[in-house]
């Protein structure tokens, strides 16, 4: 499947933030803790749904759509495997715990998901270890198991990863005893799971410096549950409006406090933006200029935002700097935006003041832009989900046609964006 934009069209408008995917996908997992149903509204339909609802119908669950809202009821677990399930994202190694709660044997898919650099799964192995679970990795799967059953733990993660927090968390609500998780993740996403899963009937504290406190309960309830706003839908679409020259784009339901550290960086290099009671309107009046960026860890800077902030970068004065010491290897689409006459290098030496993990390994993580530079139409093929949204946006800033193969891709985060964009005067046809 292809877009064909046309560039350099006038965009200005409203759009809407559709529901988060990395939480709606969680939510699906949590279900699983319940013989209850589960009602989840502002649900997005987007592709990494769909990979989900095939692995929660592969252990028992009975789901129901209706426009943005999603029932999910598994009355009983009736397979304890869903090896044989597309490795397309990295649901299911989540489901390992809500399953050893449940029956105390689980086998799940080894993990897929986007190329963008090393999947620290050894870290949610340990946690789930510590929980009590003794698990096996197959050539295709890993196979666990709690003859024990779970019990709490003192858990201290080696870095915050957002997977293993949850799948610690999702571990520990039904263990016996308390869980401590130290240096856990702390993103919006986490917290919504939280208040799910509270919901639920869960006991979950947040204590400070990262650590999460649960005592664990003996059941769990059904829910009904809202998911939050897709932050990274609004920082892309936030990020067009700024690279767009100057109209107004209006993103109904971005939520301020999920993008406080996004809007100072759009600040310092030149957007603007006017919270409002609905949502967040976003342009640009003058010039933008250069500036140094580093991803890290929630409160700062996503590692998501990064792709489309590249982007705005190639239209600011001067010579601007990313440090990405999240994933090691996010800089794959930047082959294509030279193509199109951006003027960027990679380095693989950290360009930052943070401590990075990713110090003399010699992983191209850092990248120099220098603008301002005027970009071409030309035809660009997506290599994972954040950069397709990000090859999106050039394209529509471009002068002239792109075309963009492997939209696949950015349907799994992005529900009917094409159709969306549309609405702010982009010309975009999938063919």
């Amino acid at each position: 499947m292809k877009f064909i934009v046309q560039g350099g069209k006038k965009l200005e408008g409203e759009i809407t933030a559709k529901g988060s995917k990395n939480a709606a996908t969680k939510a699906l997992v949590a279900s699983l803790l319940t013989d209850e149903e589960c009602v989840l509204e502002n649900f997005p339909q987007i592709g990494d749904t769909e990979i989900t609802f095939d692995l929660c119908r592969a252990f028992g669950s009975e789901i129901k759509q209706g426009n943005s809202v999603v029932s999910i009821k598994t009355p009983s677990i009736k397979s304890l495997t869903a090896s044989a399930l597309s490795r397309k994202n990295r649901i299911s190694i989540l489901a390992i715990g809500p399953l050893l709660a449940r029956e105390g044997k689980a086998e799940v898919p080894i993990l897929g998901g986007d190329k963008i650099g090393h999947r620290p799964v050894d870290i949610h192995l340990a946690a789930l270890r510590q929980l009590g679970a003794e698990i096996e990795a197959s050539e295709n799967s890993y196979i666990a198991s709690a003859p024990n059953g779970l019990k709490g733990a003192k858990i201290n993660l080696r870095y915050p990863s957002v997977g293993a927090t949850e799948n610690a968390i999702l571990a520990a609500v039904l263990a016996r005893g308390r869980t401590v998780i130290k240096n856990s993740a702390i993103e919006p996403e986490i917290i919504d799971l939280i208040k799910m899963l509270q919901k639920m009937g869960a006991i979950i504290g947040l204590g400070t410096d990262r650590t999460i406190y649960i005592d664990g309960v003996k059941k769990m309830k059904g829910t009904e549950h809202k998911i939050i706003s897709d932050r990274n839908e609004a920082a892309s679409f936030a990020c067009l409006a700024a690279a767009a020259k100057g109209n107004e784009i209006k993103i109904k339901e971005a939520v301020h406090e999920h993008l406080i550290t996004f809007l100072n960086a759009l600040r310092r290099v030149g957007g603007e933006y006017r919270v409002e009671d609905d949502g967040i309107v976003f342009w640009r009046n003058n010039g933008l200029s250069a500036i140094e960026l580093e991803t890290d860890t929630h409160p700062g800077f996503m590692t998501d935002w990064q792709q489309p902030f590249t982007i705005l970068l190639t239209q600011a004065e001067g010579v601007s700097v990313v440090h990405e010491t999240v994933y090691e290897n996010r800089f794959g689409y930047v082959e294509d935006l030279n193509f199109m006459g951006a003027n960027i290098k990679v380095f693989s030496k950290c360009l930052g003041e943070l401590n990075c993990r990713f110090n003399g390994e010699g992983h191209p993580h850092s990248a120099v832009i220098s603008g301002l530079t005027s970009l071409a139409g030309r035809g660009l093929k997506v290599l994972d989900l954040r950069a397709g949204m990000a090859h999106l946006i050039a394209a529509l800033i471009a002068q002239g046609e792109s075309t963009i193969e492997g939209v696949e891709e950015i349907d799994r985060g992005y529900e009917n964006i094409d159709g969306r964009l549309k609405e702010l005067g982009a010309e975009i046809k999938r063919i």
